[in-house]
This record gives structure tokens, C-alpha cells and sequence, in this order.
């Protein structure tokens, strides 16, 4: 393996290491998300379990943004750290992520508009087995095809911080931000099921105050949502699930949304 190509660290574990199973399951839960209606936002939150668990809830929205594929050509990629714990929001020195359905590039520009900041700080243990940004890639991949993507795994750090970066990398119809979060963690169902509904209404609401038991990616979460209010994006949910729901047992649950961010009415065509 290239030593500047992060290779897939979660293949055979969060989703199948072989590319035409993992092609054949992608397209599959899309096809099965797949709506009328097709959707233009500037920014989505997504889970990022086992595909079996969380899989069919990120195809809701993914499904939605096949008119985006000719016109996205930067994703903006955020995700918590889980393995390796860092202060700030870490790049990764490599200048590809690879997966079993190819390479894809990391943006450079983006990372030359960004890395002046004192929260924004180069380290690759903390990138290497992180699984939160890995797993969107074959979704994205499937949906838009050639793309570069700003991979950035956040760590300590506040809203505003989150917000600050995503300011310079705002751009526009090229450019799409992707928050990686799932929600409620290992409670009961109908525990599960409220305070999810509870954090949905505060995302909805454009309401940076949600805490690490509402959802393991609200540092930026609540990051994008200041941007959002900023910006005037609204949001809209797509679904709301949890993995009692999908695959698991409904004693100890992992909660799952999908949100998007539009601008203004015109865009939910």
C-alpha cells in the first residue's frame, strides 16, 4: 500500500471487504431508500454504525442526493474520535483514504484554507483506525462518484471552533459538509426512542447545546448547527431510528438520524 494512502481500517467489520458485496449492499439500501422527492442541502448529518444497524437510515438521505452527483465536488467530512483521543480537530498527513471501492483524494486547497487555525492540528494515530468518517466514504462513493474530501476528526474543542473551520470551507453548490454522528447510546428502547426525539427537535431548532449522551458527535454537530444558523440553513429530518429498529436486540439500543440542511424553500425539489 502507498504509504500516503490511509488504508480501510474497518472493511469485514463496520461493512463487507469485498467490493462487489459492498457495492451490491450500498446500492441496495439506496434503491430501497430511494424517493421521488431529491434533495439540494449544504449539509447532512448521518450515523456511522455497521451498515446492519445503521446502514438503511444514512441510504435515507444518500438516496436523496443522486442529483447532486455532476454538481458535488468537495465533501467536507467530520466525525468524533473513538480510538485515539486528540485536542482540536486533526487532518491527517496522507493525501488519500482508500477503500475496497477505490481512493479518494484528500483536498489540499482545503487543507491549505484551514491549517493556519490553532485548532487544527496534523496527526495520523488518531486517523488510522477511526472508523466515523470511513464509513461514509463508500456511500459517498456510490452516489458521486469523483470527489475530494476534507477528512477531519474532531476532538476537544467548541462549537465556535467547529464553526470557524467550516466557515473557510463553506464554498459553494461544489461543496457539501457531512457530520457523522449517531445519537443515544445503549439505552432501553423507549428511553432510546425519547431522548432521541428530543435531540432531533434540537437539531431541527438549529440549537448548539446537545451533549456527548445525546449524540457521540455533538461537538460537531453543534458546530454545524451554528454554522447553519449563520448561514440561515434550515433543517429537515429524514429519519429517525434506532438499532432495535434495524438489527439489534431492543434492551440496549444505538440511536440513528438523518438530517438535512437547505437553503431556503427553492431546494426541496
Amino acid at each position: 500500500m502507498n504509504p500516503n494512502v490511509r488504508p480501510a481500517a474497518v472493511a469485514g467489520m463496520f461493512y463487507p471487504a469485498s467490493a462487489a458485496i459492498l457495492l451490491r449492499d450500498v446500492t441496495q439500501m439506496l434503491s430501497e431508500a430511494s424517493q421521488k422527492t431529491l434533495l439540494n442541502p449544504k449539509a447532512i448529518i448521518v450515523p456511522h454504525a455497521g451498515y446492519v444497524y445503521s446502514g438503511p437510515v444514512a441510504a435515507t438521505i444518500y438516496a436523496q442526493l443522486s442529483a447532486l452527483r455532476d454538481r458535488v465536488r468537495r465533501i467536507v467530512l467530520l466525525g468524533p474520535t473513538h480510538r485515539v483521543a486528540i485536542n482540536g480537530l486533526a487532518l491527517p498527513t496522507c493525501t488519500a483514504f482508500a477503500t475496497p471501492l477505490g481512493i479518494v483524494p484528500v483536498d489540499q486547497k482545503a487543507i491549505a484554507a484551514i491549517e493556519d487555525l490553532p485548532q487544527i492540528v496534523f496527526y495520523d494515530p488518531t486517523h488510522a483506525q477511526e472508523h466515523s468518517l470511513e464509513v461514509q466514504l463508500p456511500f459517498l462513493q456510490t452516489v458521486f462518484g469523483d470527489f475530494s474530501f476534507l477528512p477531519l476528526a474532531v476532538g476537544q474543542a467548541t462549537p465556535e471552533e467547529v464553526a470557524e473551520v467550516l466557515e473557510r470551507v463553506w464554498g459553494g453548490e461544489e461543496t457539501l459538509i457531512v457530520v457523522s454522528s449517531d445519537l443515544s447510546h445503549y439505552q432501553p428502547y423507549a428511553v432510546a426512542k425519547r431522548i432521541d426525539a428530543q435531540t432531533a427537535r434540537l437539531i431541527l431548532d438549529l440549537d448548539p447545546t446537545i451533549d456527548h449522551q445525546q449524540a457521540c458527535g455533538a461537538t460537531p454537530v453543534n458546530g454545524l448547527l451554528l454554522a447553519a444558523r449563520q448561514h440561515g440553513l434550515r433543517g429537515r429530518l429524514l429519519d429517525l431510528r434506532n438499532s432495535g429498529d434495524t438489527a439489534g436486540d431492543k434492551s440496549r439500543v444505538v440511536g440513528y438520524g438523518a438530517f438535512a440542511f437547505l437553503e431556503g424553500e427553492h431546494d426541496a425539489h
